[in-house]
C-alpha cells in the first residue's frame, strides 16, 4: 500500500489558483477510480475532481472555501496502485458540472476565485464585480476595497449574494450527481397506523426508561422489510454492477437549525433486536444533531420523516449511492383501506422513490407493501 497526494490540477493556461467548493468524501471512505471526491471553482466554472486511483481516503489537507495554488495538496489516499508522488501531481480527470454564474461567464472570466470569494464576503454581487476596473493585470481584493472605499452603497442593491454553507454545498453536489444518474420511480400507500400507536402506548404505560417514539417503531418495520428485499440493500456502481450488502444500513434524514440537513446511519440494523435497534438509532440521530454526517457507500436506503410539519404527501429524492428514499407523512384520521365498510382509522401516507435503473415497479411495490404489512403487524416483530 502507498500513501499518495492529489493536488489542484492545472486546467488551462494562466490558471494560478482555485477555490475548494465541497468535499464529497470523508476520511476512511472507500474511493473508486474516476469517482468525484471534491469540487473546485476556477475563474470559469465549478468542476468535479475525480480520483485517478482506487483506495481509501486518508485525510483532507484543505477545507471548503480554501483558495489554493495550482499543484497544492488537497487530499491523501491510501492505494495499492503502483504510483509514485510525481505521477499524482498532474491533474486528475475532471468533469465540468456547472458554472455558478452562467449569465455573466464572459464578464467574470479572468477574475480570480480569491477575488470573487472576497467580493461575496463584502456583499459585492457578481454583476457589480464584473464592472470594476483592475489596477493590475487581474482584479484583486484590493480593487474591491478601493471600490468600497469610494462610497458605493452596496447595501442598497436589490439583492444580496451569499455563498452556500459547506454542508449545503455537499448536499447540492450529491443532488446534482443524483439528478444526472438516477431514473426515479415513485409510488405511495396508506398505512393503518393504529398498531404502531398501540405499541407506543404500551411502552408509555410501562413507565420505564425505554420510551421509543412511533417513528423509531416504524423504522424497525422498515429495517425488517429491507432484510427481506436485497434490492434495497444494494447500490449501483458506475459500471452498472449491482453491489448487494449483507446487512441493512438504514439512513435517517436529520434536520438541523437554519434548514440544515445531515444523515444519520444505523449500520447493520438487521442484527439488532428492537431495544438494541432503538438505542442505536437514538445514538446515531444524536450524533447527527451534532452535525456528524454519517452517510457512506454502504448507505442504500433512507427515511425522511416530515410528520411534525403536517405534510401528508411528498415525492422524496434519491441520492446515490442510495437506491431508495421513503417519505413518512403526518398521522391523521382517514378512511379504513381494503374494506367496503366506511369507518375511520389512524392513517399515515408513505411515499417511495426508487432508482428505476436497479429496481422495477413490481419489486418496489412488493417492498412498500411489505413495509405496510410490517407496520400493521408490528407487535409480532417486537414481541
Amino acid at each position: 500500500m502507498a500513501i499518495v497526494s492529489l493536488r489542484i490540477p492545472q486546467i488551462g493556461e494562466g490558471l494560478q489558483e482555485a477555490r475548494v467548493v465541497a468535499l464529497l468524501k470523508q476520511p476512511g471512505d472507500l474511493v473508486r477510480r474516476d469517482e468525484p471526491i471534491y469540487q473546485m471553482e476556477t475563474d470559469k466554472a465549478v468542476m468535479d475532481v475525480e480520483s485517478p486511483y482506487e483506495g481509501r481516503l486518508v485525510a483532507w489537507l484543505a477545507a471548503a472555501d480554501d483558495v489554493l495554488a495550482i499543484n497544492a495538496e488537497v487530499v491523501t489516499l491510501e492505494t495499492s496502485d503502483s504510483v509514485v508522488e510525481s505521477e499524482v501531481a498532474p491533474a486528475p480527470v475532471v468533469e465540468v458540472v456547472a458554472d455558478e454564474t452562467p449569465s455573466s461567464t464572459s464578464r467574470l472570466t479572468g477574475i480570480p476565485p480569491r477575488t470573487r470569494a472576497y467580493a461575496k464576503e463584502k456583499g459585492v454581487s457578481d454583476e457589480i464585480l464584473a464592472t470594476l476596473v483592475a489596477v493590475g493585470a487581474k482584479l484583486m481584493p484590493e480593487d474591491v476595497d478601493a471600490f468600497l472605499a469610494g462610497g458605493a452603497q452596496v447595501s442598497e442593491a436589490l439583492f444580496q449574494d451569499a455563498p452556500l454553507s459547506s454542508r449545503q454545498r455537499i448536499i447540492a453536489s450529491r443532488l446534482m450527481r443524483g439528478s444526472s444518474l438516477v431514473v426515479p420511480g415513485t409510488m405511495s400507500v396508506v398505512v393503518n397506523w393504529e398498531a404502531i400507536e398501540e405499541v407506543r402506548a404500551r411502552f408509555k404505560a410501562a413507565r420505564d426508561e425505554f420510551q421509543p417514539s412511533t417513528f423509531t417503531i416504524f423504522s424497525y418495520a422498515v429495517t425488517k422489510a429491507m432484510e427481506a428485499f436485497p434490492a434495497f440493500r444494494s447500490t449501483l456502481l458506475p459500471d452498472l454492477t449491482l453491489r448487494t450488502f449483507n446487512h441493512v444500513n438504514l439512513g435517517i434524514a436529520v434536520a438541523l437549525p437554519g434548514d440544515g440537513l445531515v444523515m444519520a446511519v444505523v449500520e447493520k440494523a438487521d442484527t439488532y433486536d428492537f431495544p438494541e435497534f432503538a438505542a442505536a438509532m437514538r445514538e446515531r440521530i444524536q450524533a447527527a444533531r451534532n452535525a456528524v454526517d454519517q452517510v457512506n457507500e454502504k448507505t442504500t436506503f433512507s427515511l425522511t420523516n416530515m410528520s411534525s410539519y403536517r405534510l401528508r404527501d411528498a415525492v422524496p429524492v434519491v441520492v446515490p449511492p442510495m437506491v431508495g428514499t421513503l417519505f413518512v407523512g403526518e398521522v391523521y384520521n382517514g378512511l379504513a383501506q381494503g374494506t367496503k365498510e366506511l369507518k375511520l382509522q389512524r392513517c399515515c401516507n408513505l411515499g417511495l422513490t426508487f432508482d428505476h435503473r436497479a429496481i422495477n415497479g413490481v419489486g418496489a411495490a412488493e417492498f412498500i407493501n411489505a413495509i405496510r404489512e410490517n407496520a400493521e403487524n408490528i407487535q409480532n416483530l417486537i414481541a
